[in-house]
This record gives structure tokens, C-alpha cells and sequence, in this order.
């Protein structure tokens, strides 16, 4: 049986926005269209399952740290 804290915590850009709403759906989904430029595809951050984008939400604060200007 899988640990739950190993299980991670993914958002639809729509979830992700309404629980931080610092980010926009226009900011976030232009960081996933330029995603591997800007490192966040490498980093795991983005998840594609079908059509559906998802946000791993740690790995994506994580990514945000690290890559400030």
C-alpha cells in the first residue's frame, strides 16, 4: 500500500487558481505553454493526462523558489 504523503496533490489550472488566487489562468497557462523553456516541464511540475493539464502543486511552488528572477 502506497504512503499517502508520497501521493501528490494535483490541480486543474481552474482548481489551482481558485485555491491561490495570486496566480491567473492567463499567468498560469502561459508558464504551461512555454513549460519547456522555463524549465517547469523538466522539473515535473506538469502533468498531461489526455487533453487534461495538471498541476503537481508542490512540485510547482518548489519550481517557483528556485527559479525567481
Amino acid at each position: 500500500m502506497q504512503n499517502v504523503d508520497t501521493i501528490p496533490s494535483l490541480s486543474t489550472v481552474k482548481q489551482f487558481c481558485q485555491k491561490y488566487p495570486a496566480f491567473t489562468e492567463g499567468g498560469i497557462r502561459d508558464r504551461i505553454f512555454y513549460a519547456d523553456s522555463n524549465g517547469l516541464k523538466k522539473f515535473g511540475a506538469i502533468l498531461r493526462n489526455g487533453r487534461r493539464v495538471l498541476i503537481d502543486e508542490g512540485k510547482f511552488f518548489q519550481w517557483l523558489k528556485e527559479n525567481q528572477a
